[in-house]
């Protein structure tokens, strides 16, 4: 809906034309119309079509005749005839599309009612339109609360100001007949306009106002639907869908257009399945019809005494199948035609470009190994022999206190079994070896050498009192 240069700039305006809401390539409105016939030039002896299709805001639009011959381009503001006064627009189409436009909405050439093109915009005549337009959101904001105090069951859509001021149209929706004779004379006093109240369907509403669906492009209705057919819930029965309200509802709150766009192939197709209330007559028992698979062509038929088994057959089978039934013949089990339906694999995530990450193009930095220090060697080799003095000393206490306690033993004359603690030579050994070779075992034993050494002095005075 917009071209390559419109880009949002101060204040919401585009900014990459600086048109300033006037599009000139005509690919910024709703119901836009490409002109195929542009590049073609016109024969000599035929003149150029006088009737050109003006468009005002969001989707109303017009056709207006040439009477001054104007030259007219797609995108010119223009000033046109109204009741009252004149109004401004843009102009849409030219040429010989024009005629089947006319032809598309019923619209006769030599139509006496047609109005006519006065003149191409003025800069005063810009300015003023402009001011027209800005009005239009407050307008809208006051008139709300004027209904909303009189009590009135409608709701104000939209309103869009004539081109000269003098004139503005809302547009509005509601259930029931409303009576807005109070409503017109508070918005005339207000706004000191003509007023004049139209009413539209929900349809036309979204049509105007526009939006994304959930499809996730525009609405039909506001880029290229004109025409608004009845749409049931029958169409969504024979397509297979969820009669959710929720999901087939558009933003309209009525049932999706597009639920009829596919409404005739699906019709096409079911005509080569069985009915839905067929009964397959077999040697096994009789069978009933369960669901079916418009796309694949298959269908699903259960046993009356196994109702839970649904046996998968193609749908060209199964009517063969009622033929031969309706000749009062049997087939042997419907087992025969049974065809083997791939189950659905579970879609996982895919890396569709290679590379997902968010960090991918930053520079990482190797990482980088820690070595040890000089620090920690110097460490071990200062520690080994005063650790070595220690367990000596300790040993050496351990073994006083087992001989002192052999003797008491003896004295009293009751001998007793005591196991003696042979470990201090043995703990000594792993420290010589240490010494002489520092670096041997050494992230093996380093927790053994971080430990802070033991208060020799005060082990030294326990053994002595004791």
């Amino acid at each position: 809906m917009g071209c390559d240069g419109c880009t949002h700039g101060v204040n919401k305006l585009p900014g990459g034309c600086r048109s300033n809401g006037i599009c000139s390539t005509d690919s910024g409105y709703k119901l836009t119309v490409f002109n195929w016939l542009s590049d073609m030039k016109i024969p000599t002896d035929q003149e150029t079509f006088d009737v050109v299709e003006v468009r005002f805001k969001n989707s109303r639009k017009g056709f207006y005749r040439n009477v001054n011959n104007l030259k007219l381009n797609i995108g010119e503001a223009i000033a046109v005839e109204a009741s009252p006064g004149h109004d401004i627009g843009v102009i849409s189409l030219v040429g010989e599309l024009v005629r089947v436009q006319m032809k598309k909405k019923n619209t006769k050439e030599s139509d006496p009612t047609l109005l006519k093109v006065y003149r191409k915009a003025t800069q005063r005549d810009l300015d003023i339109w402009k001011a027209a337009r800005d009005r239009e959101w407050e307008t809208m904001m006051n008139s709300r609360k004027i209904a909303i105090r009189l009590g009135l069951k409608m709701k104000l859509s939209d309103i869009e100001y004539q081109g000269d001021n003098s004139k503005a149209i809302f547009y509005y929706t509601a259930d029931e007949r409303v009576d807005f004779r109070m409503l017109i004379k508070e918005l005339a006093s207000n706004f000191a306009v003509r007023i004049e109240m139209k009413q539209i369907g929900l349809r036309q509403e979204a049509a105007r106002l526009g939006g994304i669906g959930s499809c996730g492009r525009e609405l039909c209705c506001s880029t290229w639907l004109t025409d608004f057919r009845s749409v049931t819930t029958t169409a969504a029965r024979y397509q297979q869908l969820s009669l959710n309200p929720q999901k087939l509802a558009g933003q309209c709150g009525k049932l999706k257009c597009c639920l009829n766009f596919e409404l005739d192939s699906y019709l096409d197709a079911l005509k080569q399945f069985p009915s839905t209330d067929s009964m397959i007559r077999t040697d096994k028992g009789r069978a009933f019809f369960q669901k079916m698979d418009i796309f694949r062509g298959i269908v699903w038929y259960s046993y009356q005494d196994e109702p839970m088994n649904w046996i998968p057959i193609p749908a060209i089978s199964a009517k063969e199948i009622i033929e031969i039934n309706k000749k009062g013949e049997k087939v042997e089990s419907l087992e025969i035609y049974k065809e083997e339906v791939a189950l659905s694999k579970k879609v996982e995530f895919v890396r569709v470009v290679g590379q997902d990450d968010l960090d991918r193009f930053d520079k990482k930095e190797p990482v980088k190994r820690k070595r040890p220090s000089k620090k920690r060697k110097r460490n071990l080799d200062s520690k080994g022999p005063s650790l070595q003095n220690a367990k000596s000393k300790n040993a050496q206490g351990d073994n006083k206190e087992n001989i002192s306690s052999d003797n008491k033993g003896v004295a009293n004359g009751k001998p007793k079994l005591i196991k003696k603690n042979f470990d201090g030579p043995k703990s000594n050994r792993p420290l010589e070896e240490e010494r002489k070779n520092p670096n041997k075992n050494r992230f093996k034993n380093k927790r053994r050498f971080n430990k802070k050494p033991r208060d020799t002095k005060g082990d030294n005075g326990a053994n002595k009192e004791k």
